[in-house]
């Protein structure tokens, strides 16, 4: 399965705030609100949604194929996606603008207060996936992740034309987006990926209930936090997946797309949507242990070990003929 993804690359300042940034909140004075806060560590890292979910599906021993723009300071993150096997020939290069930024604080109770600057992700509104097709031999599933949003209503739209099944994964822009962007988003998506918060989100701004959502998407996978992950489709009962036992907790940016980075390799492998949703809970599970949102080293027997020890034996062997991480 030939497996594109779309939407922002951008490089990650991730930084910690020992306290609680609740106790700095005057509910009375939300309106003049102004803070600043003493951080005590500073990660300058590789993200963006779309290059997160390509370097997660890399490492499993998937090589999709990235689509955006980013600026001509991308040279050494160029080297380090290809290098880790992701496809980055579609990538877009600004002649003017800088890549992305993505700045983000973290406080002691894993709350985060964030901003991004777009930068040449703007002109990813002019990337045409047909020529992306061409090259690689046609697509099998396109995934329209957070990014521009005229990117994303034409990656859509294309997908729709050419017939091309694809994942809505509007996540980040959803809070920007009003009811009839989001429609046009979601509507007939193969795939429609959110969070909890997010799936709530979507229903209040489109107006459609839990049932709607699912006639109009083959699949909705929603993940829970601590709690896992839920899958659905209409007409079947939906389908409940625990997260693995966490070995530390260092940083949460970047842990959605990690699952959805396993969850794609699953599909990409022709597994079942129980054992995607496993393979994505495992791999966002390494990822909230480690700061940074590409800095995980993944070891496939230590990767096959963990997944047994949460999923079961069964589990382990269909997963364990498909993986092909970089270390043994």
């Amino acid at each position: 399965m030939r497996v594109c993804v779309t939407g922002s690359i951008a490089t990650d300042h991730l930084m910690t705030f020992p306290g609680r940034f609740s106790d700095s909140l005057v509910p009375d004075k939300l309106d003049k609100l102004s803070l600043s806060f003493l951080v005590d560590e500073l990660d300058v890292r590789r993200g963006g949604v779309a290059a997160n979910i390509a370097f997660g599906m890399a490492v499993l021993g998937v090589r999709p194929v990235l689509v955006g723009a980013v600026g001509q300071d991308f040279a050494d993150y160029r080297s380090w996606l290809d290098r880790h096997g992701v496809d980055t020939h579609s990538v877009r290069e600004s002649e003017v603008r800088h890549t992305a930024r993505f700045v983000c604080t973290t406080d002691a109770e894993q709350c985060q207060i964030a901003s991004f600057y777009p930068g040449a992700m703007s002109e990813a509104r002019e990337i045409e996936l047909g020529p992306v097709a061409e090259r690689v031999g046609g697509l099998d599933l396109v995934l329209v992740g957070a990014n521009d949003p005229e990117a994303m209503n034409r990656h859509t739209d294309e997908c729709r034309f050419r017939g091309i099944p694809f994942v809505a994964d509007p996540s980040q822009q959803l809070a920007w987006l009003d009811g009839d962007g989001i429609k046009q988003l979601v509507d007939g998506a193969a795939y429609l990926f959110s969070n909890d918060y997010e799936a709530g989100l979507i229903e209040h701004k489109t107006g459609w209930t839990h049932d709607d959502l699912l006639d109009r998407v083959g699949v909705r996978v929603t993940t829970l936090g601590k709690d896992g992950a839920r899958i659905e489709v209409k007409g079947a009962d939906p389908i409940e997946v625990p997260t693995p036992p966490e070995e530390l907790k260092a940083d949460p940016t970047g842990v959605g797309d990690a699952f959805r980075a396993g969850f794609l390799a699953g599909l990409a492998w022709e597994l079942s949507l129980e054992r995607c949703a496993q393979i994505g809970s495992l791999l966002a599970t390494y990822v909230i242990e480690t700061v940074g949102t590409q800095e995980y080293d993944l070891a496939q027997r230590h990767f096959l070990s963990r997944f047994e020890a949460t999923y079961g034996p069964e589990a382990e062997a269909e997963v364990a003929a498909r993986i092909r991480c970089p270390r043994p």
